[in-house]
């Protein structure tokens, strides 16, 4: 492993390492956001359904439960830095692959670039999350990870925007020449739309593929998270295995479900728009709403964590949020639900900053493993926006998004309450206020 740190840097070193971490928050943001969007280009340039269309965040999220582990292990022989690199040089091969099938119409060899981006994000974020949360105190690791939210939804406000304005622009009156179109006529068309995502992809590529040679290269230290991040989890036991920290299992469902709510409240929120006949040229800036909720969400959490409220209290907090939301999204229609969906990224905002933390607090040597446990279970992202596209086939959409949700927040609430406790230390069972 590379030259590491003994223990969490001091407040004085802080500063470079975060900026460095928030522009890979802002580059994976921005690649991970762009699948609300992708969304309602690939039902329109593959003429598929929802269920097929949602294959997309599918593919995407689903390459974290397939590769965490392995990432872990590479993480081991790499260093944190060097793995970082190395995921930024996998997701510009998956763009580069992303871009070419799609300007050929191919959907399977569409899907798979985007699993592959997926797996070069597996590898960066179980090197990026835990790096982050060990880098000062655990106990404030949420501020810092809400910093990093900041970036990472900035960049998920641009990229909607962006792909909107030079790969969406006019879906709406294409959308029905289309339709309106001959078979013939419909296919140079079709043809003419997806090779629209070839250039934007390229360059995202390029763009990958330097910043990887520049973080390889960079004075980006490397953390032992041996020292950096032990403390006793369960009083009177040694720590000899994963198994012994329920906590960060209890953590793994929690933020296995808390994908799921963020992925339905951000890509999903298009189709739930457009399930009530509103036009495709401003669903497709919907996701950009729930994110600038979620930005709004960040620099709240800024403010209050952990000088007014702890991190888990304010986890608890946020999930009666997301369940009041909810209802009130199933309670209404038109613009005003949509809104409440929105809504539902304020929320999110400090779920992940404040989960991620309390799953992997104590874990010592096995900072790595729980990490890239935690990071397969954002394969949420995968399931609940799938259960979602087929339950609506049989109940009302509204009630379908309802359903999922709900539940999900309840138990989120639960984890913030009481299931980040479990097995852990007497001392490190105060409540915060």
């Amino acid at each position: 492993m590379a030259t590491t740190l003994a223990a969490a840097p001091s407040d004085r070193t802080h500063l470079g390492p975060m900026l460095i971490i928030g522009l890979l928050f802002f580059i994976f943001g921005f690649v991970t956001w762009l699948n609300g969007p992708l969304i309602t280009f690939v039902k329109l340039a593959f003429q598929v359904e929802d269920v097929y269309a949602f294959l997309v965040p599918s593919a995407f999220y689903v390459s974290y439960l397939v590769f965490s582990l392995p990432a872990s292990l590479i993480l081991r022989r790499t260093g944190m830095k060097k793995g970082m690199a190395l995921g930024l040089f996998v997701m510009a091969i998956g763009a580069v692959l992303f871009g070419q099938f799609v300007s050929w119409r191919e959907f399977a060899g569409a899907l798979t670039g985007l699993f592959v981006i997926g797996a070069g994000l597996s590898l960066l974020q179980t090197a990026s999350n835990p790096y982050i949360s060990i880098l000062g105190p655990i106990d404030s690791a949420a501020q810092r990870i809400a910093f990093m939210g900041i970036c990472n939804k900035v960049a998920g406000i641009l990229a909607p925007l962006l792909i909107g304005t030079l790969v969406l622009n006019g879906i709406g009156d294409l959308d029905a020449k289309v339709k309106a179109a001959d078979p013939t006529a419909r296919e140079l068309l079709l043809n003419e739309f997806a090779a629209k995502i070839h250039a934007p992809y390229l360059v995202m590529a390029g763009i990958l593929a330097l910043l990887a040679i520049w973080i390889a290269r960079s004075s980006l230290p490397d953390i032992e998270a041996t020292t950096a991040n032990s403390t006793p989890v369960r009083a009177g036991a040694a720590r000899t295995g994963i198994l012994q920290v329920p906590h960060l299992w209890l953590g793994v469902l929690c933020l296995f479900l808390y994908v799921g709510v963020e992925v339905m409240a951000g890509d999903a929120i298009g189709t739930y728009g457009a399930s009530f006949h509103l036009p495709l040229d401003q669903t497709k800036f919907f996701t950009a709403f729930t994110l600038s909720g979620m930005l709004i969400g960040y620099v709240v959490g800024l403010l209050l964590i952990p000088r007014f409220v702890s991190q888990q209290r304010y986890l608890a907090i946020s999930a009666v949020l997301g369940v009041l939301f909810s209802i009130g999204a199933y309670l209404s229609r038109g613009y005003v639900s949509v809104g409440f969906v929105a809504a539902l990224g304020f929320a999110n905002a400090m779920m992940w900053p404040a989960i991620f933390p309390l799953a992997i607090k104590g874990l010592g040597s096995l900072t790595e493993r729980g990490s890239a446990l935690l990071i397969m279970a954002i394969a949420g992202g995968a399931v609940v926006p799938q259960l979602f596209v087929h339950l609506k086939q049989h109940v009302d959409f509204q009630l379908a998004f309802a359903l999922l949700m709900v539940p999900c927040y309840l138990y989120i609430l639960y984890y913030g309450l009481a299931g980040h406790r479990v097995g852990q230390h007497t001392d490190s069972l105060r409540p915060g206020l």
